[in-house]
């Protein structure tokens, strides 16, 4: 890593209106994270800043919680005007808000994946040796996924890409972002990804690339349950070769229909034919038919023939029906069987390049838990936590109860009922753990089902179960984080590509911050334990505190002031060895750190 640099002069003692994100371009120094944004190709002119710079004050403006982007000119302490957090970021200055605007609405989506890519170099690194420490010191790694909306306006027409979906408690126009996250021993939440697709995506939809992404991100994987797979193979086989002889059968019963029509259309126009002749014979001849005569036996035979082709149409009609009906069940099998042998073989090189797989545990919510994803989940090595959201599976639950039910308490007003390894009579493709939860609301009662797959003898232990489950909720709370701490429910930008990147920039300054927190406590060993505020302090408060900034050397102080929360306290941050020593006698303060 090359040494930091910090030849860009600094008045010494010079006011900040935004402390945190002082320190914050210090770590962003120390980490290299800067050179990497700057090394980006952006293919735009360069006037007086630099494109990579105005992606940098974007990203910063993230960090400091602007709900718009005009905010960087426009509010009560304009960041574009603050020269201690430009020099910390090693900028001469910030652009104005409007040339951070013109600068996104022109990338491309090319630029914004080579600006992700850079990120995730950095912060793939860091990620995968947490999730080693997490399976060293627990034995697996969890994951959490889930899909949120990003609203917009109903009204707007600039937004590209929006479309009307479910948000919140209701329908409105706008986007949804696929997140997965993973919890780190070290760090806490971390974000693996975000997408953000149209407003009506699903949920179910989403899953895979989910699951791939996050392999991508930690470079590690489960082993897949390719036995499983085999087995299934074999079932889906006999079931193919199976609906190919009834095919067969249908074709051949087909044909033996077309055949009986052919022969009677023939059979009706060869009387036809003889009547018609008969008739002109007769007529020329002046002779009456009789019951009896040749003419009236003819037309006898065409009345006959005429009522049994409407018979034999509608037999072929039944057998190509039927026919159809086989083929396509053979195709969809032979169809269903070629895709299958396709995950199989994947799956078995997936096994063959993966000499290390882990244990990896899935929480998602009951959007998911199609019958299709939980399938794959399971096929794929995962462990899997989840709800059931089918109304025909909680009824056959509720048939299925005991009459003598014992209910086990998990929960402050709800209550579980359990079956281990159970397929309920196909409806799930391999065996899985099921609790019936019964939810007092009231003088109410509501239900709702948890499923699992894994080897955990989750029946036996319904209260953890419960608990382990819900605890994707730490998902939910980043989710949160993101709109109320990093303002990911005012959308900045409207063009594709920089909706993507605010996207994954509110993501990556979630996990900036966590990483940047544990660096100051190590930067600060030499001073007494201050309890680190949380990341909505961090953004919401010291991001927005002002302090005075000293700089000697490779050595950094902030000391708040007297106006702040944090008045009498200081944050002293060393890019690399040396000593500092503060102008006497203009303070006398206390150090601590974050």
């Amino acid at each position: 890593m090359s040494q930091p640099q910090t030849s860009l002069e600094l008045p010494q003692g010079i006011l900040t209106q935004h402390a945190m994100l002082v320190a914050w371009g210090l770590f962003a120094q120390a980490k290299g994270l800067i050179d990497r944004f700057e090394q980006i190709t952006i293919k735009q002119k360069t006037r007086v800043h630099s494109p990579q710079r105005k992606v940098i004050e974007f990203f910063v403006a993230i960090l400091g919680g602007l709900p718009h982007l005009q905010d960087i000119s426009r509010s009560a302490h304009p960041l574009d005007q603050d020269l201690a957090v430009a020099r910390a970021w090693q900028q001469t200055g910030w652009a104005d808000y409007s040339g951070v605007s013109r600068t996104l609405q022109k990338l491309s989506w090319e630029e914004v994946a080579a600006i992700e890519s850079a990120l995730d170099a950095w912060m793939n690194t860091i990620i995968r040796e947490e999730v080693a420490l997490a399976w060293q010191q627990q034995g697996y790694v969890v994951y959490d996924g889930d899909l949120t909306g990003r609203p917009v306006s109903n009204s707007s027409t600039t937004y590209p890409g929006a479309a009307y979906g479910y948000m919140g408690d209701g329908v409105q126009l706008g986007y949804q972002a696929a997140m997965v996250s993973f919890h780190s021993p070290t760090y806490g939440r971390l974000w693996l990804h975000s997408r953000q697709h149209p407003g009506d995506t699903v949920s179910v939809t989403q899953l895979q690339e989910m699951v791939r992404l996050a392999e991508q991100k930690t470079g590690i994987r489960p082993r897949r349950r390719v036995e499983w797979v085999a087995k299934r193979l074999e079932e889906l086989e006999s079931a193919w070769q199976e609906a190919e002889r009834r095919s067969a059968e249908s074709e051949e019963r087909l044909e033996a229909a077309r055949a009986a029509m052919a022969e009677v259309e023939q059979t009706l126009a060869h009387w036809q034919r003889l009547a018609y002749q008969l008739n002109a014979d007769y007529v020329r001849e002046g002779r009456k038919p009789t019951p009896h005569c040749q003419l009236s036996r003819a037309q006898r035979k065409v009345q006959t023939y005429e009522k049994r082709l409407p018979r034999r149409q509608k037999d072929v009609q039944v057998a190509e029906r039927r026919f159809q009906r086989h083929a396509h069940q053979a195709d969809a099998l032979h169809e269903a069987y070629t895709h299958l042998q396709h995950h199989y073989q994947a799956l078995l090189s997936d096994n063959a390049a993966n000499p290390t797989p882990i244990r990896a545990i899935w929480r998602m919510d009951a959007g998911f838990a199609s019958l299709t994803n939980l399938l794959w989940l399971i096929e794929m090595g995962y462990e899997v936590y989840t709800k059931g959201v089918s109304a025909h599976l909680l009824s056959k639950l509720l048939d299925i109860l005991p009459e003598d039910v014992t209910w086990e308490r998990v929960g402050k007003n709800a209550d579980m009922f359990s079956w281990a390894q159970v397929t309920l009579d196909g409806h799930f493709a391999y065996p899985l753990n099921i609790g019936l939860l019964r939810y007092h609301i009231g003088d109410s009662q509501r239900h709702a089902v948890l499923l699992h797959f894994g080897d955990d003898p989750v029946t036996q232990h319904q209260r953890q179960w419960f608990h382990t489950y819900n605890g994707r909720q730490t998902i939910e709370a980043g989710i949160k984080e993101g709109k109320n701490v990093f303002k990911m429910h005012h959308l900045k930008v409207r063009s594709g590509p920089a909706l993507q990147l605010q996207e994954y920039l509110a993501c990556f300054a979630a996990n900036f911050v966590r990483l940047a927190a544990h660096w100051f406590t190590q930067q600060q060993h030499d001073f007494s334990e201050f309890p680190i505020p949380s990341v909505k302090q961090m953004v919401q408060v010291v991001a927005n505190t002002s302090a005075h900034v000293w700089l000697q050397g490779n050595v950094w102080l902030l000391k708040f002031t007297e106006q702040s929360l944090y008045a009498g306290l200081s944050l002293m941050i060393r890019l690399g060895q040396g000593a500092f020593q503060l102008p006497l006698p203009l303070f006398n303060f206390q150090k601590s750190h974050f």
